[in-house]
Parts: structure tokens; sequence; C-alpha cells
């Protein structure tokens, strides 16, 4: 029973941070999302196929969160864009307070996007809020078209879902009605963008929804 007490402050406090950085981004004017997704879902490479088509429509920075190496992170610096990268090291996802300790190293003036690349991991990730304006789910077709079911609450929260990979449906059992139904099933309305990091079939679609998000802040 001891433990619960211990578990409700931990949470407590992660909500109390959470909420000075979501303060920090609102008066910056800057809208965050939070991209969460399973190792080798293609989060990163999300990010390498839509920050070169933000530039010179919407100024973004990206923080990296990885439990070791900033390989990432140098993956996105190579596109000219601020990036900050956190290890967490064991932790399986990114806490608030280190969000907020990484707004100190971004020029929060000069950024309207920021993109929160979280650790590879579809249930941590998803039960705490780290101060940001959304959720983005991140999953591949390589990882089976049963996860809306497997893991509702990530899909039940997030305000969008990139299903990556889907050139390589033909090659895999996965079925993309399947997938559709157990998403709608979880949360009717949100928006699905099936895209290629490979091929860049999808992705113009998907940077416009996120520049019109954007504008309506």
């Amino acid at each position: 029973m001891a433990k619960i007490p211990v578990l409700q402050n931990i949470l407590e406090a992660n909500e109390a941070i959470a909420g000075q950085v979501r303060q920090r981004l609102e008066r910056a004017g800057i809208i965050a999302y939070n991209f969460i997704g399973a190792p080798g879902a293609g989060k990163t490479s999300l990010l390498e196929q839509t920050l070169p088509r933000l530039r010179d429509r919407l100024p973004a920075a990206v923080i990296e969160a990885d439990c070791a190496t900033a390989r990432d992170a140098e993956r996105i610096k190579a596109f000219g864009v601020e990036v900050v990268q956190i290890n967490t090291g064991s932790g399986c996802h990114v806490p608030a307070h280190l969000v907020l300790l990484a707004l100190d190293s971004l020029p929060l003036e000069r950024i309207r996007l920021l993109a929160i690349e979280n650790v590879g991991n579809l249930i941590c990730p998803a039960e705490l809020d780290i101060g940001e304006s959304g959720k983005i789910a991140v999953i591949s077709v390589t990882e089976g078209d049963d996860k809306p079911q497997k893991y509702p609450m990530l899909f039940r929260q997030c305000c969008a879902v990139v299903l990556n990979k889907v050139d390589l449906i033909p090659h895999t059992d996965f079925r993309r009605e399947r997938f559709e139904n157990d998403l709608r099933a979880v949360n009717a309305g949100v928006p699905l963008f099936g895209i290629s990091c490979r091929t860049g079939e999808g992705v113009d679609a998907w940077v416009e929804w996120l520049i019109g998000q954007t504008a309506r802040e």
C-alpha cells in the first residue's frame, strides 16, 4: 500500500511541471507535438521527411529523447534546425522536467513548431503529460494491424495517427481495413495519414495538416 502514495506524488509532480512547460510554450506562441511510437516505427525518418518541407514556411525545432546516444539528434541537426538531445538512461519515456530543461537551450522566440520525439515505447509516453499541445501516434505496417486495440490509450489520446511504411503492405500480412476499423472504434475522428518515409508517399498531406494546425493556434 505504501507504493500508491509514492506513485501519486510522482505523477502529481510531473503534472505540475508539465503545466510549467505548457505555460512557457503558450507564452512563446509555440505548438508542441509529442511523437510516440515503437522503436523502428520511423519517428526520426518522419521528421527527416517533414522538416525540409517546413523550411521557409514554419520555423521548427526538435527535442530528441532516447535511452542512449545522440544518433537521432545528429540526423536531425543535418537539416539545420535547432535540436536538443535528452538521454533518459533506463527511463522508458521523457519526463516533463527534462522537457522544461531542454526549453532553456532553445531560442523559443524563433520557433513556431516544436517536435518532441519520445523514447520508443507505446505505453509509458502515452501515460504522462509533458506539456505538449498534442500527441502524434507513429505506427509502421511492419508492427502489425492490431495496435489500436492492443494499445488503446495512445490511440484514444492522440490528435493524429501516422501509418508509416505503407509501401511495404503488399509484402506483409498487414490488413489496412482492419487497422482503420479498429482505430475508428477507439478514436472515431482522429486524422489518419498513410505515408512512406522511403518513397515520400503521403508526406505532403501530413505536412499540410501540420501547418494547418499551427495556423489555428
